[in-house]
């Protein structure tokens, strides 16, 4: 073939997709990354590392040998569906319906996801809270919504009322509502609740809500869910995951539990995202949701130690921590440290000091507002507290030495 009859190659590429340019990649799963490239202790990313029950491992493994390895039905095995409703019956006092109202996803994550395509048409808004778990920002844009922020403000991590009335408006299709929060550990309290329900109202706006920690609650602090506000059962989507509670954070499986309309929606961006959660490990989720009571009372006991011995390391080491009343991360203040931004501190801690924390500006639309935070988890063992112990230690020292 003459080369000189062949149709040009044009240089330039195609046009990737502006979406993606609107944010980074995670930040969370970034800093494990380092820790093991460092061999640091990860106090960056919320997974245990203790294992999980073994009443709900042993269900796993008798399902796979009873052969439930095909798919399930796509919004979800029906023994887990009628499990999670019996459970927020029981604990939330809110009747829904298996068949009409739960849809069962590969995660929380994608739970939030398949709820925020199903419902937010371009040029709606989406109001969401900040400090906010890195995903929730991408979630609004990725579906089309452009995000407005509210700062939640230390060191009690309340919000202005006002400020939060001035985002909503005749555009506004949702906010977003981590209760018990990530990164801060915050637990929205009633009167909060029924200012959002007052909104959301008004503006005829849904509430999606994240609980996924809804067990891990301290010093007296009660976990309300929406739904279960006058005026909010229609209008509300909870998204929930075994993860968390069950120590299975790699298993993937969450649901979102909705109105039948929005449920409708939601089970069809599920069924061409992902078709379906891991079959065996639906099963096994059924078991773990009817644990006794007792199961979620130890939980939170253990967690309050291992929260309180995270804040002692901390402490010791000079951070100044926001005590948290719910989930299992502790924000802390590191402008006494002399760094620049939290960029080079959390890189300094866990390239020198052999540590991982993640960078508070990660959890903010504008870095700057993050710069003088770290966040740390504290779902860990005995050995690994040790370990950061000793690791803090030496940053007590180093600190020490650069304030001379």
């Amino acid at each position: 073939m003459n080369p000189s009859n062949s149709p040009r190659i044009a240089s330039i590429r195609p046009e990737l997709s502006s979406k993606t340019a609107q944010f980074t990649e995670s930040v969370i799963r970034e800093m494990t990354r380092l820790a093991i490239q460092y061999k640091a202790v990860n106090l960056s990313q919320g997974f245990p590392d203790f294992p999980a029950p073994i009443e709900i491992k042993r269900a796993a493994q008798e399902a796979i040998a009873a052969d439930i390895n095909q798919y399930a039905i796509t919004w979800g095995a029906k023994s887990l569906r009628n499990a999670i409703a019996e459970k927020f019956a029981r604990i939330q006092g809110v009747q829904v319906d298996p068949e009409r109202e739960i849809t069962v996803c590969c995660g929380s994550t994608e739970a939030m996801m398949s709820s925020m395509m199903a419902i937010v048409n371009p040029g709606d808004e989406v109001v969401v809270f900040e400090p906010f778990y890195e995903n929730y920002g991408p979630d609004a844009i990725l579906s089309g919504a452009q995000p407005r922020f509210v700062k939640l403000r230390e060191p009690d991590w309340s919000f202005d009322p006002q400020e939060l009335a001035g985002a909503f408006g005749s555009r506004t299709k949702a906010i977003i509502l981590n209760t018990p929060n990530n990164p801060t550990g915050k637990v929205f309290e009633r009167a909060e609740l029924e200012q959002i329900r007052d909104l959301c109202v008004r503006w005829n706006a849904f509430a999606i809500t994240d609980e996924i920690y809804e067990h891990m609650l301290y010093d007296g602090a009660r976990h309300i869910s929406m739904a279960t506000l006058d005026g909010m059962r229609e209008r509300t989507i909870t998204i929930n995951a075994l993860s968390k509670t069950y120590s299975v954070t790699g298993w993937r499986v969450g649901w979102a539990i909705a109105p039948p309309e929005a449920t409708s929606r939601i089970r069809k961006v599920h069924d061409f995202l992902t078709v379906g959660a891991a079959a065996p490990l639906q099963e096994a989720g059924a078991t773990a949701l009817h644990f006794p009571q007792e199961y979620y009372d130890t939980l939170a006991r253990e967690y309050t130690v291992r929260r309180d011995r995270l804040l002692g390391i901390l402490t010791d080491a000079e951070f100044r921590c926001f005590k948290p009343r719910g989930a299992y991360y502790i924000m802390t203040d590191i402008s006494a440290f002399g760094f620049p931004d939290d960029i080079a501190f959390a890189k300094y801690l866990v390239k020198e000091i052999g540590v991982a924390a993640v960078p508070g500006s990660s959890f903010y639309q504008d870095p700057a507002h993050g710069r003088t935070h770290l966040r740390f988890t504290f779902c860990k063992t005995e050995k690994t507290f040790q370990a950061a112990a000793e690791g803090l230690a030496k940053l007590k020292v180093s600190s020490s030495a650069r304030q001379k």
